[in-house]
């Protein structure tokens, strides 16, 4: 066994070579099939969609907010890999007094290649994190920001609506797309808003975002007549939010969102 401290600071021992893996976040499940984890990786959410292949054939254990933990024991694993944001502290609680729990807490694009580089010394593929996390710098080293910086607002729900906000990695991946995030103020990551209040804000572009709330074309009217004349725009929300090895395609995507 390793004792290694995770992104949350807590000591987690995790076997020298983990065989049943257990991920409970959609984007680090991509993550840990593009770093090569094969059949290591023995069970999933049931919100992690890709890579597809994986999403039809593993056992699921339920959702990000809600793990069944008789599934996840009948599974026996030897590792579980979480979020601090994605998933639930009663869930995890419970999950580590039986399991090894390593936990990401992933608010910039830093954290986010912290964790990959720490799943690949632990899964044992150095290597290959090593090119997954060139590609993502390379991208991102490629990608130029609005010449003029524009406000946004970036919704991820509906009924009530709720936005992205302060200390979000959509908030950091806003930044580097150059926009400022009218809703970045405060402790609340993610804010419920009224009308009203988006009104007043009056961004100078409206974000919609396909997950976790999808947002579809029938509902861009519905922010136009809040605030008349502003553009709006929907957005894929994995590309925004995802924070595993989906990154190497995000830069190239916000280069073509027709937000200048």
């Amino acid at each position: 066994m390793r004792s290694l401290t995770d992104q949350m600071n807590r000591t987690v021992h995790v076997p020298e070579h983990s065989r049943r893996i257990i991920s409970l976040v959609p984007s680090q499940t991509e993550l840990l099939y593009d770093l090569g984890l094969g059949e290591r990786v023995v069970g999933i959410t049931k919100f992690c969609v890709h890579p597809e292949t994986w999403f039809k054939t593993k056992h699921r254990v339920g959702g990000t907010k809600k793990v069944d933990l008789d599934k996840v024991r009948a599974l026996k694993p030897d590792l579980i890999i979480g979020n601090k944001e994605e998933n639930e502290r009663k869930d995890i609680r419970a999950l580590e007094a039986e399991f090894p729990v390593w936990m990401s807490d992933v608010r910039t694009l830093r954290d986010a290649a912290n964790m990959i580089a720490a799943l690949g010394d632990i899964a044992g593929t150095k290597e290959k994190a090593d090119e997954i996390l060139h590609g993502i710098v390379q991208a991102f080293d490629t990608l130029q920001p609005l010449e003029e910086p524009r406000t946004a607002a970036y919704f991820i729900w509906r009924e009530p609506y709720m936005v992205a906000g302060h200390g979000t990695f959509v908030n950091d991946m806003l930044k580097r797309v150059g926009l400022i995030n009218v809703f970045d103020e405060g402790d609340a990551r993610y804010p419920e808003i009224t009308a009203q209040q988006l009104a007043e804000a009056d961004p100078d572009i409206i974000l919609l975002s396909s997950e976790p709330y999808p947002f579809k074309e029938k509902h861009v009217m519905e922010f136009n007549m809040i605030c008349p004349g502003t553009p709006v725009r929907l957005v894929d929300g994995e590309l925004f939010s995802w924070y595993g090895s989906r990154l190497l395609r995000a830069p190239a995507y916000f280069a073509g969102l027709s937000i200048g």
